[in-house]
């Protein structure tokens, strides 16, 4: 006698799952390859992600797109001396074009498109974990979608720059905590996917590192799964232990860089720290358009140094050239400046708040050369969120604040919720990024505001469905139980 098994058919939450990865991957590869590839040009500092996934790569700031980077035969392999998330995924770029025969290159469709994997998951992460409705979560998905997608940020995934890697982290850390308040293994599978988030989002550049004690509480407010006691505290800690010390290793992998006396740096990455003073000091105070011998005065430099007022770090005549520059700039005196000046200050924030909201350096092209295209030519094939923000980016502050206004106050309604941790979270992140990005650097606003601008507008989307009732009074509890 012959027994039929009977139909098992998938759980409502494995089929939104699937459809909205498959949707969301689908589009993501139409998106970056249809009609042509597209990308962001290298601003000059491309060669350290290429160093760190084994090229060897030196040049200038280009205005086309290589869609491949093949190191030259006989050229010595680099050592990184700046750490960034995006050269792993370029390593397993180069290593799965060793698969189809791309031996030692970096082909940037490759890239894209492992991007563009992660990408969907994590928006599906984010999509699984939300205490809404299935009709509201899809309609989070599309505004998830408009922003991943968005000609200031989607180039980044295929280029050789570290925005990149910081929004794929972002994506995973905010789907991780969201799957790690719900029960049974959605929570399992949240812990590991904050993990994996949290150490690309935390290592994709040195102004990023300041993501780790953000993501850290974020981490211990949400419960996982509604647990008590030790099985409550124990995968946080674990989780924010293993982040913590695979970014500890992490950052002392790479070798420190020389100085321009020749000498070398006392810890790893301790060469941009002093670019970004130098140029903050240089482009953002002494910049030659207010009292140059005040300023100098205030920040303890000598009046000699006004030949420098407004000259970069890689100006033609930086102060850099003189013997003294190194032993009277610190970023003590930078902090005590702006600390003292609340005009010059406000008026940096403003000007950062106008990058921030332009989204979009014009030197960063979309294309290689063969397509035809004039150099520094953009794609805008997807323009929604950025055009948006380009419209209000000349009111600076005054159209950025109410944003964050937007932000904060959802998140403090729902702050008894694994959702208004993780719109705390992104504000807070947003907040600081814009910051570091506004006073401790001088050069490319727009370009270092990106990742304050992608996680603001991340808060946004999320913001704006109506929250639903949780049943459960525990903290950061959510409604969503069943299982995978």
């Amino acid at each position: 006698m012959k027994l039929e098994a009977p139909d098992r058919q998938l759980s409502a939450e494995a089929r939104l799952g699937i459809g909205v990865f498959g949707t969301s991957l689908a589009l993501f590869v139409v998106r970056f390859l249809v009609p042509r590839p597209i990308a962001m040009s290298n601003n000059g500092d491309g060669g350290r992600v290429l160093c760190g996934a084994g090229i060897t790569w030196k040049g200038l700031p280009e205005a086309f797109v290589h869609l491949a980077y093949t190191p030259a035969p006989g050229t010595p392999p680099c050592r990184p001396t700046y750490l960034l998330t995006q050269s792993w995924l370029a390593d397993l770029a180069v290593r799965i074009g060793r698969l189809i025969g791309l031996h030692g290159t970096l082909s940037l469709v490759i890239l894209g498109l492992l991007s563009s994997v992660v990408a969907a998951a994590a928006s599906t992460a984010i999509v699984l974990g939300l205490p809404h409705p299935r009709r509201t979560r899809l309609f989070v998905a599309a505004g998830l979608l408009l922003v991943v997608a968005d000609s200031a940020f989607f180039g980044y995934f295929a280029a050789i720059l570290g925005e990149g890697a910081a929004f794929l982290g972002l994506l995973l850390a905010v789907g991780g905590l969201l799957l790690t308040a719900r029960e049974g293994r959605w929570s399992h599978a949240g812990v590991a996917v904050t993990f994996v988030g949290g150490v690309l989002a935390v290592n994709a550049k040195v102004q990023t590192l300041t993501i780790l004690p953000i993501l850290a509480l974020a981490i211990l407010l949400v419960r996982p799964g509604g647990r008590r006691g030790v099985r409550r505290w124990a995968p946080a800690v674990l989780v924010i232990g293993a982040i913590g010390a695979v970014t500890l290793f992490a950052q002392q992998s790479v070798e420190p860089a020389r100085a321009p006396d020749g000498t070398y740096t006392e810890f790893p990455g301790d060469d941009s720290r002093e670019i970004n003073v130098f140029n903050s000091i240089f482009l953002n105070i002494v910049d030659g358009k207010h009292d140059t011998r005040a300023d100098l005065a205030e920040l303890g430099l000598p009046p000699s140094f006004a030949q420098y007022a407004g000259n970069g770090w890689w100006h033609p005549h930086p102060a850099t050239l003189d013997p003294r520059y190194r032993d009277r700039i610190s970023r003590r005196n930078v902090v005590t400046y702006f600390a003292t000046h609340p005009g010059r200050t406000l008026g940096v924030l403003d000007r950062a708040a106008t990058d921030q909201l332009t989204a979009r350096p014009g030197y960063l092209g979309s294309f290689d050369q063969s397509a035809g295209f004039p150099p520094h030519a953009q794609e805008h094939r997807v323009p929604v969120v950025s055009w948006l923000t380009g419209l209000i980016a000349p009111l600076g502050l005054f159209a950025l604040v109410p944003i964050w206004l937007f932000a904060a106050v959802r998140a403090w309604r729902q702050r008894r919720t694994a959702l208004g941790v993780v719109l705390a979270f992104l504000f807070a992140v947003s907040v600081t990024q814009f910051g570091t990005a506004a006073l401790g650097d001088g050069i490319e606003g727009i370009k270092h505001q990106a990742v304050a601008l992608f996680t603001i507008l991340l808060a946004v989307v999320l913001s704006i469905p109506r929250p639903t009732r949780v049943s459960s009074p525990a903290l950061c509890s959510s409604p969503l139980n069943d299982g995978p």
